[in-house]
């Protein structure tokens, strides 16, 4: 996401980081380039138009401290503008109800049932409370199959009344929420290949008898400049509250996330981040345009660990540190908790200026990680606890246990050790760059 756009402003940000003033030409010559790797990005011509002259506008009639650098002060400008463009603040979820009412549209093929489990399991995990799916989908083949096999794989229920009448559906699930005190309830409606005057009916329905705190579409980023269209056809009939773009994680320029709230005034909500049901990401402009120029993401990084890992636990491992007893059972639990974040080669993109240290290309291979669990699996609990006893005939019989090669077991126990020492300075806070 986002990637070639990314790598086109860092360089153009570099080179402006070169330039002892700020003048109309030089700035001139960026702001081609910057209008070059929007477009390139597939972002809407009036909105690169717009984003262009008031960057131009902003940096000539910036005064420029002595204190600051020409090149920081564009840099500052692009980064509030990309906020700006993205929607300015984040807009958080209304879910004020009792029960919280969501509705899901969108046309076929965006995701729009696998996004309303995941949209599910995220509420569940963020505010630790029931939520219940409605299947009022009637007419795609097997999309309240589809439904029910989400909600059986989330452990969340669904409510479904067959092939009945989608309005009185959505009326009859609200009143069992009530019932059974589920704090959430999200309907999944039904879907066309095109916006047609019976989808608008059907919804506007729905929506006048159940009364929603929130009407959110699903789209495909990947569908481009058309996706623009597509939301103001639906905003246009059914007042939208917000956007979910799905597949932002694949291979698209992301030139519609930076689109859609300029030309729609619709914000966006959510963004879908991988295909897992935990592939669900709040939307926060300062955060994605951070993101963008290579700054990084820690907040996101915070809350992705937040989920899996045990505040006390952690301290425990911390101290543990501290006194040189970390062993290979805390590494073991460490390395269960950081493949539970995800994928390593996205946290690693979430990290400040791991660009800058070439940390972003690092291919991490998931079988080389389970070829280490593997051994540390066939150690004892004493050989865990203390490495330093694992000799020849060991190693041996660890490799044996593990199918891997003895050389393999030489090789993480060193590591380990190197780990070890650097883990015990950083928490001890003595940890020096050693560059």
């Amino acid at each position: 996401m986002f990637e070639g756009l990314g790598d086109r402003l860092e360089k153009i940000i570099h080179k402006a980081k070169g330039y002892g003033k700020i003048t109309e030409d030089n700035i001139g010559e960026m702001l081609r380039e910057v209008r070059l790797a929007l477009l390139e990005a597939d972002v809407n011509y009036k909105v690169v138009k717009e984003f262009t002259n008031n960057v131009k506008e902003k940096a000539l009639g910036q005064e420029v401290k002595t204190s600051l650098k020409p090149g920081d002060v564009f840099v500052k400008i692009i980064s509030d503008e990309l906020v700006a463009l993205l929607g300015g603040e984040a807009k958080p979820l209304n879910v004020k109800g009792n029960p919280a009412i969501l509705m899901l549209v969108g046309l076929q093929g965006s995701g729009k049932t696998t996004t309303i489990g995941k949209l599910a399991n995220f509420l569940r995990k963020k505010h630790a409370k029931k939520p219940l799916l409605v299947a009022c989908d009637v007419y795609r083949p097997a999309a309240i199959d589809q439904l029910k096999t989400i909600g059986k794989e989330l452990n969340i229920p669904v409510f479904e009344e067959g092939l009945n009448n989608p309005v009185e559906t959505s009326q009859h699930a609200i009143t069992y929420a009530k019932e059974n005190n589920y704090d959430y309830v999200l309907i999944d409606t039904a879907g066309r290949l095109h916006i047609d005057d019976d989808l608008m009916d059907e919804l506007n329905n729905i929506k006048e008898t159940v009364h929603p705190e929130e009407i959110l579409l699903v789209i495909d980023s990947m569908m481009g400049q058309d996706a623009i269209n597509v939301i103001t056809g639906f905003n246009d009939k059914v007042s939208l509250t917000g956007v979910i773009l799905t597949k932002l994680d694949g291979d698209t320029r992301g030139g519609v996330a930076l689109s859609v709230r300029h030309l729609t005034n619709v914000p966006i909500k959510f963004i879908g981040i991988s295909e897992k049901m935990d592939g669900l990401d709040s939307f926060d402009p300062k955060r994605m345009a951070d993101r963008i120029l290579g700054m990084g993401d820690v907040v996101s990084l915070v809350e992705k660990a937040s989920e899996v890992i045990d505040e006390k636990e952690a301290l425990k491992t911390i101290n543990k540190m501290q006194k040189g007893k970390y062993d290979l059972e805390d590494f073991l639990k460490q390395m269960k908790q950081i493949k539970k974040m995800g994928p390593l080669e996205s946290l690693i993109k979430l990290i400040p200026g791991a660009k800058k240290m070439g940390l972003t290309n690092v291919q991490i291979d998931p079988k080389q990680l389970a070829h280490i669990e593997a051994i540390i699996l066939s150690m004892t609990k004493e050989e865990r606890a203390n490495p330093n006893i694992i000799k020849a005939s060991r190693k041996q019989r660890i490799a044996k246990g593990s199918s891997r090669d003895v050389n393999e077991v030489n090789r993480l126990l060193e590591q380990f050790e190197t780990y070890k020492k650097m883990m015990k300075q950083m928490a001890s806070g003595n940890f020096k760059l050693p560059f």
